[in-house]
């Protein structure tokens, strides 16, 4: 039954955007010096948001005095959250969010052909909430001119919000041999530079590209990552659809995200140093797998409505985590495994050991890392500077709220730099510190009242996560990771 109410939302929020107000009103500050009008675009019980001669303003309820047709009723206000953006990722994880999001705040949901309404004590409504499929250029445009709340989409904006993660992955027909492919041949390969499998280890056979069309969310973040349009030969409207299409092609080859492999077969992916790149939920979470994929919930630079707030804070609650991992999508809540499962690495580490990373600093390394977890929360930065990355920025408020709630008071943290192995080792050694030490300060910053901060260490270049030939894998290596030990004392 669940299945098939979360069926019809999804449904009804993919066509159907709840009817925005479009009344003119005049808002009187309460002492009659200021008036403004313009079109009400929406009232959420705190604020107005019209459309003025001023350009879009948001206007204190409590300031001001309503007078129009479109005035709303001040005991009965009601939010209006629309959502615009991509498709696929809203229809997975927007029904069993809201529908979760609900129960939690005691609401009854209610789907029908305006949109999803909640309704308060099952009667009074307090929110209409819809959703719009636009590709990625309309849906920002949409939420910057307040035609729409909040965006799903696979690109970072300047406000974002981590709703869900996903990877990229490579697929092809489950009866296709080739057994790997690395990153630098999947790049020639969606480029066009490889046409026949025989030139990436498969049969001698014409390998024929999938995708979807370009103005596609997944589109972009290929041509994002490729620097250009990826070459497709045959194009889908939808994910699914690639997937079922690719399955039943011997020689077809594709990009998707993990969660809508469908019955296509994950082709191995490598680095072009012969590393294994997994696309495991701790290293998605740990941002290890050079190709992961975040979805993300985009906010505009105006307040939002109170139930939207609301919304956006209940993200990172268990239920919600575990809504986003039944949907098949990889939850942001904290993962913690040995370090001693880290073979590859530590072999990874040996094979870098040479003229400048010796047996002794192998060696410390082998020993911190004994009896030791590593959390998923892993800090990586901006190309070229000190700022986290947006993943990061997530990650380092999620450690907060941890420490702050005393999930770690049984453990002993440490913050471990890494670094890439271009230039003098040494050298290396202490960016990587200075990079953990970095990482300290904003913890430091974002929560003063911490009484107990992780330590700190480094290990430089000596744990490489993938090759130093390519800048994609010069960032992998360039971390600062979170190891944890039991507090004995």
């Amino acid at each position: 039954m669940r299945g098939v109410i979360l069926g019809r939302m999804i449904g009804v929020l993919a066509f159907c955007a709840s009817a925005a107000l479009a009344q003119d009103v005049t808002l009187t500050s309460r002492d009659g010096s200021l008036s403004v009008q313009g079109t009400l675009r929406a009232y959420d019980g705190e604020t107005y948001r019209i459309n003025s001669d001023f350009g879009p303003l948001t206007i204190d309820a409590t300031a001001v005095l309503c007078d129009g047709p479109a005035c709303p009723d001040l005991t009965a206000p009601k939010a209006v959250i629309r959502l615009v953006g991509d498709r696929e990722a809203a229809a997975a994880l927007l029904p069993p969010l809201l529908a979760q999001f609900a129960t939690a705040k005691g609401l009854t949901l209610s789907v029908d052909e305006r949109g999803v309404t909640l309704l308060q004590s099952g009667q009074n409504t307090i929110a209409e909430i819809s959703f719009t499929p636009m590709p990625p250029e309309a849906a920002r445009a949409a939420m910057l001119d307040a035609r729409a709340e909040l965006v799903v989409a696979r690109f970072a904006g300047t406000a974002a919000r981590v709703l869900a993660l996903d990877a990229l992955v490579a697929i092809v027909a489950p009866d296709n041999p080739t057994p790997n492919i690395s990153t630098t041949n999947l790049a020639k390969a969606l480029a066009g530079e490889i046409k026949n499998w025989k030139e990436i280890g498969g049969p001698d056979r014409p390998l024929v590209l999938h995708g979807l069309q370009a103005d596609s969310d997944i589109a972009a973040a290929l041509a994002a990552r490729l620097g250009k349009a990826a070459a497709v030969s045959v194009t889908h409207p939808d994910l699914t659809s690639l997937a079922a299409a690719v399955a039943r092609d011997p020689w077809a080859l594709a990009v998707t995200g993990q969660a809508l492999a469908g019955a296509a077969r994950v082709l191995p992916l490598t680095d072009s140093c012969g590393f294994a790149l997994q696309a495991t939920s701790l290293a998605v979470k740990a941002e290890d797998y050079p190709l992961t994929l975040p979805v993300y919930l985009l906010t505009p630079p105006r307040r939002l409505p109170l139930l939207a707030r609301e919304l956006l804070e209940f993200l990172a609650m268990p239920k919600a985590q575990q809504a986003i991992s039944d949907a098949g999508y990889i939850a942001r809540n904290p993962e913690r495994a040995p370090l001693s499962r880290d073979g590859v690495r530590l072999m990874n580490a040996i094979n870098a050991a040479g003229s400048e990373i010796t047996l002794a600093d192998v060696q410390r390394l082998s020993k911190a890392m004994a009896g030791a977890d590593r959390l998923s929360l892993t800090f990586r930065f901006q190309d070229g500077s000190d700022t986290l990355d947006a993943v990061s920025q997530e990650n380092l408020i999620d450690l907060a709220r941890a420490l702050q709630a005393g999930l770690f008071d049984r453990d002993l943290l440490t913050l471990v730099g890494f670094s890439d192995g271009t230039g003098d080792a040494a050298q290396n050694q202490t960016l990587a510190e200075a990079r953990a030490k970095s990482v300290l300060a904003s913890l430091s910053a974002l929560a003063p009242d911490l009484t107990r901060l992780p330590a700190i260490d480094a290990f430089g270049e000596a744990m490489p996560m993938a090759c130093d030939e390519t800048a994609a894998g010069r960032r992998l290596n360039r971390r600062v990771e979170i190891w944890l030990r039991p507090n004995l004392n």
